[in-house]
Parts: structure tokens; sequence; C-alpha cells
């Protein structure tokens, strides 16, 4: 019986989401691409479907990960970036022979230049992040206000102050947090009588 992966974190933000295929960097991380084949499958979800992937093109695609983690952290920090982060984003988006075209229905999408080239869809997603970090879309990269979590994400809200990289888990989980440590406290000072 094989052990049930974790769920992909899907966002409007391709560069984003990709970083989320690590979470919890500060607690018990979760590493949702272990598997070259698990980074197919992440690819296809997000539009950039690929034939196979090898175990050096998943490690490629990690690194880039881990660089677009840190140029982002940095510019949400008002940081300098980290010069081995933009050589590796650099790299990858130069690397790949992907094409924006344009849907029937309006929408872009992406034509990869080799169904099974990764660094392809690699240049698509390190393109991406070179758009949000040099500043070019509408938003602002933030950190998450989750201690175990701190992930970047682009906060597109109209007043630019979300909190949580994804409400549905970093933020319904701080904010249980705070229900439970109010109900114990309330439910301490009921017993003793002190309010």
């Amino acid at each position: 019986m094989c052990a049930k992966l974790p769920d992909f974190r899907l966002g409007n933000v391709l560069a984003t989401s990709f970083t989320a295929t690590l979470t919890e960097r500060h607690g018990n991380a979760v590493e949702r691409i272990p598997t070259p084949q698990r980074l197919v499958d992440w690819l296809a979800v997000n539009g950039l479907a690929v034939d196979s992937c090898t175990a050096a093109q998943l490690e490629l695609a990690r690194e880039l990960r881990e660089s677009i983690h840190a140029a982002a952290t940095a510019t949400a920090i008002q940081d300098a970036l980290p010069a081995s982060a933009i050589q590796v984003i650099n790299d990858c988006s130069i690397q790949g022979r992907a094409a924006a075209i344009l849907t029937p229905e309006g929408n872009r999408q992406w034509r990869l230049g080799a169904a099974s080239c990764v660094e392809d869809a690699l240049s698509v997603i390190a393109a991406d992040a070179i758009s949000i970090i040099a500043g070019e879309r509408d938003g602002k990269l933030a950190l998450c206000a989750s201690p175990t979590c701190q992930a970047a994400f682009f906060d597109t809200s109209q007043s630019r102050t979300r909190k949580w990289c994804d409400m549905n888990t970093c933020g319904n989980r701080q904010k249980k947090a705070r229900f439970n440590a109010n109900h114990r406290k309330n439910g301490t000072a009921a017993r003793t009588g002190v309010i």
C-alpha cells in the first residue's frame, strides 16, 4: 500500500505556488514534490504538462524553488536579493523554450518547446518569479504570519495587509490556536471564580 502524498497548495500566482511545494519550512517541513513523478503531477495541475522528469530535473526544480523563496523573502523584508538566487532564477528563465499563446477563450496558455522538457516549464516559473520580484505586477510580496510557515506569498488584497499564505491552512490553524488559548484561559478563570 502506497503512503498518501500531501495535497498541493495551489494559489493564483505560479511562482509562489511553486515555492509552496515545500511547506512548514520552520516547523516539520512537508515536501510536496518528493519524487520526479510528483513534480510532473504539479506541473500538469498548473498548465505546464510534461511527459516525464528525471531525478536531476527534480533537483533543478527544487533549486529553483529555493532560489525563488530566498529572493521573494528578501523582497518581502526589503533586504538585498541573494546573488546566488538571482543567478539560478535567471539561468532557469533563459534555458527554456516556452511561449505564451492566446486561447480562443481569451486566456493565456503556455506552450512548452518539448513535452519532455522540464526546463521549459521551469523557465515559465522563473519568468513569473521575475515579474513579481521586480514589482511588475499589482500586489506585494509578504511573509506568512504563521511562525512554522513563513512562506512568501503575493498579496493582491485591496489593502495589501493579508497575514497568511493560505487562510484555509495557516490562517485557520492560527485562529484555532487563539480560540483554544482563550477558551482555556476563560475556562480556568470560570473554575477559579476569577474573571
